[in-house]
């Protein structure tokens, strides 16, 4: 038996998993924190005690994401971009075009058949196209994040938002508060938002079904019926959309070490 491990070291949280003979075994999450370096190191003491593994049975690990460089027990880096395509064409081989919604940053990834990026475009760096955007109207509205999907459902009369910036969404979340809109309304127009600046970097990728959802994102129901109701597309959802990224590192982990035979 073959032990593979992919660590994903993002801005707010680095996730990890471990794979066995092909299949996910373990995964697990925390808070990244200020210093990557013992974020990785947490991390995977967490999935060995997990897995019940010691680090020498792990044959390659390979790392992802914003702090890549400060995993150094890993074997090789690789960018993010080529993770997730990786890992969602494990969970969903059919999928083409997968929507990437992480803290910082949002993106679109067209893949071939074998998981190979074909195509991508990123967000601008501001938070107004990544899920701190929600986080940021989330804090304003005095409403936990898991919470924000499923209220943001019951909205009759969706806010508009007139900027593309969070610092002045933050501002104008404020505004509509004082003016007596309904949360639910104020969320929904915050997804609508984040779901027009993923539309115009699909329009620049090509949309090309099967479409599926990865990142944090993933876990908003609320980002999710926007983005549909936009693209005109159902997306395909993974069962744990946070870990896509790291399983693809695990991927390229198993693949370095096929190659080595």
């Amino acid at each position: 038996m073959a032990y593979f491990m992919g660590i994903d070291i993002g801005s707010g949280a680095s996730k990890g998993v471990v794979t066995r003979d092909g299949e996910l075994l373990a995964c697990h999450l925390l808070p990244s924190g200020v210093n990557y370096r013992v974020a990785a190191d947490k991390l995977r003491a967490a999935l060995l005690a997990r897995t019940n593994i010691s680090a020498e049975d792990v044959t390659g690990t390979v790392a992802t994401g914003q702090g890549a460089a400060n995993v150094l027990f890993s074997h090789q880096q690789v960018t993010d971009i080529r993770s997730c395509a990786r890992g969602i064409n494990r969970v969903f081989p059919s999928v083409r075009t997968v929507i990437d919604v992480q803290a910082q940053s949002s993106q679109v990834i067209r893949l071939s058949e074998s998981g190979q990026v074909t195509n991508f475009a990123v967000s601008e760096k501001c938070a107004a196209g990544s899920g701190r955007f929600l986080e940021v109207i989330a804090n304003v509205l005095r409403v936990e994040l898991e919470a924000i999907g499923p209220l943001s459902l019951k909205s009759r009369n969706p806010v508009t938002f007139t900027t593309g910036c969070a610092v002045f969404g933050e501002s104008e979340a404020i505004s509509r508060v004082a003016e007596g809109n309904a949360k639910e309304d104020i969320l929904a127009g915050v997804h609508k938002a984040l779901a027009d600046k993923i539309s115009v970097l699909m329009e620049r990728v090509g949309l090309e079904t099967d479409c599926a959802i990865s990142g944090g994102g993933g876990l908003d129901v609320g980002l999710i019926r926007s983005v549909e109701e936009n693209l005109e597309v159902e997306l395909l959802v993974p069962p744990q959309p946070r870990f896509v990224t790291a399983l693809g590192a695990a991927i390229m982990a198993e693949e370095l070490e096929k190659e080595k035979d």
